[in-house]
């Protein structure tokens, strides 16, 4: 190998080396554009690694000095969220490292979106339900957030659409919202109440006081209350005796109580279980059968601390409007 001479004006750039008297090693040079380009990805990784979540080192990793600030509430003595005194929680700023759940939340707060659902809050604050439902803009409104609210904590007892669940077991049943069967009443006060307050429901057993024979007749009378086909009418008979029991809470005529949560039993919208999925008309009366000698007990957990009474009051719009009234 020896060294050529050096480049005459116009040829291709080499090296200089030489291999075998004719043979050259061409210098093509990078571009600039790409080497400015490379050294910019370095200069960006170093900035990038000061200041956000980069490296790990031992059981933790460096944190970077970009911070993110949202509003927390303010939790209070007895670990609850403390509240003002128009019933809404108090909040706080909360500064963290740049993280993930960090920036969603304060996006959650501060983005276009967020802002203009904090003016139709604060805009159906001081409207009566009557006034939000009448007026289509704030309907819509009330509809689209509440929405989202019942897919976060409702749906997974009363399903997508509030059409409920009924099985053969009364505790894995939750009542359907969507057909106007209201246990405990359809005033927007009262739905309100309940998603704020929760639901303690009981139906005490009566299996000490009816057995064999008496708790099937009993049985076949509440059956024949909501025009069940199969039912015994003899056996039915001698049962309305027996629902003398039961009209202290579902009334004489079987129609309910809303006052205190008491079904009606003449509506055929069964709410705890699943009289109009059984097979026979025998399914049917061993669940009705059950119920009364077992009892039931059902309860909705309250939400009154995890929404604030505009979020509570927007999701009652909703859950009313379930129920098409």
């Amino acid at each position: 190998m020896s060294q050529s001479p050096e480049n005459k004006k116009g040829q291709v750039e080499t090296t200089g080396h030489v291999w075998d008297g004719d043979l050259r090693e061409y210098n093509n040079p990078l571009p600039r554009w790409w080497l400015w380009g490379f050294y910019g990805t370095i200069i960006f990784a170093i900035v990038y690694w000061i200041l956000y979540p980069a490296w790990p080192y031992a059981d933790t990793y460096t944190k970077g000095i970009s911070t993110v600030s949202f509003q927390v509430p303010v939790i209070g003595p007895d670990g609850k969220p403390e509240k003002d005194s128009d019933g809404n929680a108090k909040m706080e700023t909360k500064t963290e490292h740049w993280n993930a759940r960090a920036l969603f939340h304060q996006e959650m707060q501060t983005s276009p979106s967020a802002l203009a659902q904090k003016e139709w809050l604060a805009k159906v604050k001081d409207m009566s339900f009557e006034q939000i439902a009448a007026n289509p803009d704030t309907l819509n409104f009330a509809r689209s957030m509440g929405h989202g609210l019942f897919g976060d904590h409702c749906a997974a007892c009363h399903g997508t659409g509030g059409q409920g669940h009924l099985s053969k077991n009364p505790e894995g049943s939750y009542p359907n919202l969507a057909d106007n069967a209201w246990i405990h009443g359809d005033s927007y006060e009262k739905i309100v109440s309940e998603i704020t307050n929760g639901i303690q429901g009981n139906m005490p057993a009566f299996g000490a006081l009816y057995k064999g024979e008496k708790l099937t007749d009993l049985a076949q009378y509440v059956l024949s209350l909501s025009h069940q086909s199969g039912v015994n009418e003899e056996a039915a008979n001698r049962g309305k005796a027996s629902f003398a029991t039961c009209a202290g809470c579902h009334g004489a005529n079987g129609m309910g109580n809303q006052a205190i949560g008491a079904p009606n039993l003449t509506d055929q919208a069964w709410a705890f279980v699943d009289v109009p999925g059984s097979k026979n008309y025998d399914e049917k009366l061993k669940l009705v059968e059950g119920v009364i000698a077992n009892g039931l007990q059902h309860q909705m957990p309250k939400f009154g601390d995890r929404l604030s009474p505009e979020q509570i009051r927007l999701l009652a719009v909703y859950v009313r409007q379930l129920g098409g009234t």
